[in-house]
């Protein structure tokens, strides 16, 4: 039996994933999955700290502190003079499964997957690619680790753990909230009290929510074409019927909304692809519109702070606050790993928000609420911002200037900012391909297609920036170019 769990620690030493853990904790996983997964008795013996070290090629010591930190979890316990051992307690009250349970064939008469809901075909392995210009990512050296584990370490205190422990079902972090009244959605001339603003998870957890409680409304909703697919998803999602409107140089074009809409969805700041901002008179004209034909509108406004060209335009929001709901998120700002957002709307929509989001997962995780509202209170989140910026407008000045220099015969988009770009080329281009040939070279861009609410438009094609190492971009859009002007041939 001995040489048996010998084997059996090489075997499971072998496919550890070791990238996160150092040598302590990979000991502790190696001998944990042993007791959790193997069936063996209590009373066996675990090897001494000589024979696993000698085993894991790690130092005595190492798993000399593994074993205390493992008899502190209660999974082992030390014998005078016997050694160590699997715990009996532990054993008892955990037995071993492997062998209760049985494989299940499971063939279904029909596919569950939707096919009218978005395939996104990104690599897994996308960051590995030398030139990702794919959206939606963030340079993880940018990100503030050490203002931002200061602040988890301070959540994590006993002083605050009642602030996120417990279960908040029609609530939220009442510190959160505050930072966001206060501190975010003045800076875009929002006012709003308590009762109008609800956490979400991101904005498509927004979307979500706000689809479900429409859905009952009759009309259609309007959609930007192109447009965002995670809202044409969300809206379909919970039968809406939907319908694209055009977006020129100017944005979304208030004069073709048909009359039967209940609900419109825009992107003013930075049009979600093209990247355009919507004008003014084209925002004043909405709002008009909003309240001659009694449609609502949700507003997300998408990369707002990331403006390098000109002054940021007043929200649909502080324009006209009972139509619109408002949509922000920290997945841009911070990290798109977080999934926290926020809507801001009036209180009855916020009401029926609350009981759809408990329907569905009942609220945000309130620790990464805490965490982020310390974030913005101390300071760090403006500092951030100001860093990003910084690092958004060199890199899009560069592939700005690059696009310029070398793909200038397709048609680019206007844009005041954001970490994109978006091009177009003539009415038979296949970006499809373009996307397909490029992945052999070592380079991903978005294509046109999902953007449309049809589907049926290949022409144009996205070039995110945020990921891309500044001196790489040039060079990427050298070879972009390349394979556009194949395809064009």
């Amino acid at each position: 039996m001995k040489n048996q769990l010998i084997n059996l620690f090489e075997r499971i030493a072998s496919e550890r994933d070791n990238k996160c853990l150092n040598l302590q904790d990979m000991v502790c996983e190696t001998i944990s999955r042993i007791i959790t997964e193997v069936d063996i008795d209590a009373d066996q013996k675990l090897p001494s700290c000589r024979e696993l070290s000698r085993t894991l090629k790690v130092s005595r010591n190492t798993v000399n502190a593994a074993y205390m930190q493992l008899i502190d979890a209660g999974l082992i316990e030390s014998r005078e003079r016997s050694g160590y051992f699997i715990s009996s307690t532990w054993k008892k009250q955990n037995p071993n499964l492997t062998n209760m349970i049985s494989p299940i064939n499971l063939t279904l008469s029909t596919d569950l997957a939707d096919p009218h809901l978005s395939n996104l075909d990104n690599p897994v392995e996308w960051q590995d690619y030398s030139y990702p210009f794919t959206y939606n990512q963030i340079d993880p050296m940018l990100f503030p680790l050490d203002s931002w584990r200061e602040c988890a370490r301070t959540a994590l205190g006993r002083k605050h753990t009642l602030d996120w422990i417990r279960d908040s079902v029609d609530t939220d972090s009442s510190n959160l909230i505050s930072q966001i009244r206060k501190r975010l959605l003045t800076s875009r001339g929002i006012v709003a009290s308590e009762n109008e603003i609800m956490i979400t998870t991101g904005s498509q957890g927004g979307l979500a929510i706000l689809s479900a409680v429409f859905s009952r409304q009759a009309g259609r909703i309007a959609i930007e074409d192109p447009g965002y697919f995670g809202a044409r998803d969300a809206f379909h999602l919970f039968g809406n019927k939907l319908i694209g409107i055009p977006v020129d140089q100017h944005g979304l074009n208030p004069k073709t909304i048909p009359s039967d809409t209940k609900l419109l969805f825009t992107t003013p700041a930075h049009q979600f692809p093209t990247m355009v901002t919507m004008t003014l008179d084209r925002r004043r004209e909405l709002l008009e519109s909003s309240t001659q034909n009694n449609f609502f509108i949700i507003e997300d406004d998408y990369e707002a702070e990331m403006n390098f060209v000109d002054n940021t335009l007043p929200t649909l929001r502080s324009l006209s606050q009972d139509r619109v709901v408002y949509l922000g998120s920290f997945s841009k700002a911070i990290s798109p790993g977080l999934r926290v957002g926020f809507m801001v709307a009036h209180p009855e929509i916020i009401r029926a928000a609350r009981q759809a989001r408990a329907a569905m997962y009942r609220h945000a995780p309130l620790f990464l609420q805490e965490v982020i509202a310390l974030f913005i209170r101390k300071g760090y989140f403006e500092a951030h911002l100001r860093n990003l910026e910084n690092s958004y407008h060199t890199r899009w000045t560069r592939t700005h200037d690059s696009i310029q220099r070398h793909l200038d015969f397709l048609n680019i988009s206007s844009t005041q900012g954001g970490t994109s770009f978006w091009l177009e080329g003539p009415a038979n281009f296949d970006s499809v391909k373009l996307k397909d040939n490029l992945k052999s070279r070592s380079v991903l861009i978005d294509s046109g297609n999902n953007y449309y609410l049809k589907r049926n438009n290949k022409r144009g094609f996205r070039l995110g920036f945020a990921f891309v190492q500044v001196e790489k971009i040039d060079d990427g859009i050298r070879i972009i170019s390349e394979e556009v002007r194949k395809i064009m041939k």
